[in-house]
């Protein structure tokens, strides 16, 4: 790709400089509070799209936050690349973790920190750069369509009816999305696998009210005390979920497949010292890497109920509460394991308590070939830009767009993404190397250039 590491050597700190004033911005979709922030940031990369050189830069509204459209088709005959990215955020808590305001940017031992920064207005950022280069020099090769959206971090509810009301606007060949990571700096990978979810909350409830601990303490139910037996109750003593029914779809690999998944470089011992535990946590009979990558899971996201201010209160609580996910992977279906773990959660609890379970938002798992054009360009770009070829990787995380993009779109999606396991993503301190996201600017024209050339 000519010219590509002298232009971004001349443009390194202003590619620096845009992704910071990007990042002040607190596009938090989660919270109704930041509404104001969520539009400025969509509108903030409209513009960015604009100065690139894209065409029909757009907000297209929805029931929720708008999408950011643009494109620049030079020839009809080409083919298409869509480029999804989100540029919306997670909420920041909790705040006294962080070693630096999470909307103030620091540059610091060669990372951007700042909520966002890998997840994924940095990832998403690459390719406004990578297509101003590829449009200012003259070297895009086929066609592109940006598709950018507010509500990723909140399940992404609105974009089914926008992805069948836009069918024909985002015709394309292929999807290209980077909001995944790579194994290390200097060992690259494509991410061919996301886990599903299911994200719920629940609500227990006994008395109707708050009652004083030592007048009705050990007559009463405690919601708290009942929902923390419930939530053990869902696993047994080897960490399998307990509720029937949930692992009837769940895909059980090849002994084969799984010495082949195991290669890829992993060392238990760093990553117990990087997150600073003393032994690493799982289902029985499967490794670190499979736990959080081939199997499904059941998590507490957070817990609350009684009182939790300053000092003592003797109470005893009317209600309980959880928020609970479960990361899904084929071919289990998120509806499905919902009404699963409603069914079997409302089963268990106690005459005692009243249950509540609120579906919040989820996602099916998703596996992409590896014997596809579009990934032997992917894979083909890094080899250039790594000097390595990239290891097919599954990962843990979930993207319930790429599912959705296959079922509405009918297309398959490249999972090419440059953060790190390690980036603190949607925890205290989130941050992004600058060599990935350089990196990233500098692998994506090749994508282009190798996918053109091999035809749709």
């Amino acid at each position: 790709m000519q010219n590509i590491k002298t232009y971004i050597e001349e443009n390194q700190q202003r590619f620096i400089d845009e992704l910071i004033e990007l990042l002040k911005i607190p596009s938090i979709s989660a919270d109704p509070k930041y509404k104001t922030d969520v539009v400025k940031t969509a509108n903030a990369v409209k513009q960015k799209l604009v100065d690139a050189g894209a065409d029909n830069c757009t907000l297209i509204e929805t029931a929720g936050y708008p999408v950011v459209y643009a494109e620049k088709i030079i020839d009809a005959k080409l083919p298409t690349v869509l480029v999804y990215g989100h540029y919306d955020v997670q909420p920041p808590d909790p705040l006294d973790l962080w070693h630096s305001p999470p909307f103030e940017p620091v540059v610091k031992n060669g990372k951007i920190y700042a909520r966002g920064a890998c997840d994924d207005k940095g990832q998403m950022y690459m390719h406004v750069k990578a297509f101003e280069f590829m449009h200012k020099t003259n070297q895009l090769p086929c066609n592109i369509k940006f598709m950018i959206e507010g509500e990723e971090e909140v399940g992404s509810a609105n974009l089914a009816s926008f992805l069948v009301a836009n069918k024909e606007k985002l015709n394309a060949d292929i999807i290209l999305i980077s909001d995944t990571s790579i194994i290390a700096n200097d060992i690259p990978s494509i991410t061919v696998g996301l886990r599903g979810l299911s994200y719920l909350q629940v609500e227990v409830t006994g008395p109707n009210r708050d009652l004083h601990s030592g007048v009705y303490g050990g007559a009463v139910a405690n919601p708290i005390n009942v929902l923390c037996e419930m939530i053990a109750s869902m696993k047994d003593e080897n960490n399998h979920i307990t509720i029937p029914g949930f692992y009837d779809e769940v895909e059980e690999l090849t002994k084969e497949l799984r010495a082949e998944m195991g290669k890829a470089p992993f060392n238990v011992d760093a990553y117990k010292k990087h997150l600073d535990i003393n032994e690493v946590h799982g289902e029985a009979n499967y490794t670190t890497r499979e736990r959080t990558s081939i199997r499904p899971t059941l998590d507490v996201n957070g817990i609350w109920g009684g009182y939790i201010g300053e000092g003592a209160k003797t109470v005893l609580p009317s209600k309980a509460y959880a928020k609970i996910s479960m990361r899904l992977v084929p071919h289990q279906n998120n509806d499905k394991i919902t009404a699963l773990f409603q069914k079997h959660f409302e089963s268990i609890a106690p005459k005692s308590v009243k249950v509540k379970v609120i579906p919040h938002h989820g996602g099916n798992p998703v596996v992409t070939p590896t014997d596809t054009v579009a990934y032997k360009a992917a894979a083909k770009a890094m080899e250039t830009t790594f000097g390595k070829t990239p290891i097919p990787a599954r990962e843990g995380g979930s993207i319930p767009i790429v599912a959705l993009f296959e079922n509405v779109l009918g297309l398959k999606s490249i999972l090419m993404g440059f953060g790190l396991d390690s980036d603190a993503i949607h925890s205290p301190n989130e941050h992004f190397g600058i060599f990935n996201y350089l990196k990233g600017i500098e692998t994506i024209p090749y994508f282009f250039q190798y996918y053109a050339k091999s035809g749709k």
